[in-house]
Order: C-alpha cells, then structure tokens, then sequence
C-alpha cells in the first residue's frame, strides 16, 4: 500500500510481529476497507471479513480463501488487509456462540453484499431466536411474499454472513433440513448446537 512501508524485523522483533504492527497501522491510517481473518470452530475454519461498517462476509472452508478475496475486492473494495486484531470482536463472539455461551450476536453487520428481495429475507432471517426454526413458507409470509418460498430459499442460498445473519434455521415444511450453501453436515451441527434438533 502507498505511503506507509512495512516495518523491518529486527533482532528480538519477529516478522510476524512487525507484519501485525504493519497492519494496524495500515488501518489506522485508513489505508485498508476491509480487513479479514481465518478463525476456527467446530464446523471448520471460517474466513471472516470486516469493514468500517461491521462484519461483511464468513466464508466457509469450501470457498477458497482466494475466490473470497477476490469477491470482497470486486464487490466491496481491492483495499484489503489480514488482520487478527480488527477481526476480534467476531472472532470472540463467535468462540462464545460455539461454546454455547452465546445465544444472540452483538455485532455491527455491513449488508452491502446483500441485495434485491435478499435484504427482506435475510431481515427476517435474522429475527428468529436462537433454538428455533421457521419454514420457507413462513419466511415467504412474513415479508409479505406468500407464494415466494423459493425465491425465499435463493435468498438464503446467497447469505454472504451465515451463522450470524442465521438461514441454518430455515427448514423445509415437515421439519426436512432443506438446502445450505455451507452443507447439511453443517446446517445440522449448528441446529444440534441450539438444541433446534435432537442429537443423534
């Protein structure tokens, strides 16, 4: 990035700690619009990505860390940076969700990735509780678009922010799981975490 050079490591100072120092200077200066971060939990690594306005994408492992990246830098901004310490609020808040000491997320959520009939959807989304589940044809009704359960279910189907903003608790009429972008293995450990469904 122009105007701010990466500090030298020096004896005592390892590169990955000047490489840190670097970064948070970088977003101090506003040199960088997003900054991301690989976190793990039990569902599998989670690259989670931050803006000024608040949390702006988690990409499951599946999605490569560069198809990711390059997305972000299309569509929201190509100023990015890796960054443990501005991704911590979510990375905590996460842990804690994980550890089942969370059950409502506090974050500041950036929805410019979310367009279209997607915002009312995922809107709505983001309104049931955690430990319960609602239906695509109940999504459709509640934002006024009864016959729309399966443009419902694409809404879902493009969630740029999952597990916060959370589709796992859209299921199919007659408590089927239905479809998730990250998998039905994970879609089904995240309702498990809830107790939404039994353990098996």
């Amino acid at each position: 990035m122009r105007g701010l050079a990466p500090p030298r490591a020096t004896a005592g100072t390892s590169a990955s700690a000047a490489s840190t120092r670097f970064a948070e200077a970088a977003l101090a200066a506003n040199l960088a619009d997003v900054a991301f971060w690989t976190a793990a939990s039990p569902v599998g690594d989670l690259l989670v990505a931050v803006t000024r306005g608040g949390l702006v994408r988690i990409a499951y492992a599946d999605e490569t860390r560069d198809e990711v990246l390059a997305h972000l830098a299309r569509e929201v901004s190509p100023r990015i940076l890796e960054s443990a310490r501005a991704t911590d609020p979510v990375r905590r808040e996460l842990e804690e969700y994980f550890a089942g000491e969370r059950l409502r997320f506090d974050l500041k959520v950036d929805r410019q990735l979310i367009r279209g009939v997607a915002r009312e959807v995922l809107a709505a989304t983001g309104r049931v509780p955690f430990g319960q589940t609602t239906t695509y044809g109940e999504l459709a009704i509640r934002i006024g678009r009864p016959r729309a359960a399966r443009a419902v279910g694409n809404a879902l189907g493009s969630n740029p922010i999952p597990i916060v903003i959370p589709c796992h608790r859209v299921l199919r009429a007659g408590g089927l799981l239905g479809g998730y972008a990250g998998g039905l293995d994970r879609k089904h450990a995240l309702l498990q975490l809830e107790g939404a469904i039994a353990s098996s």
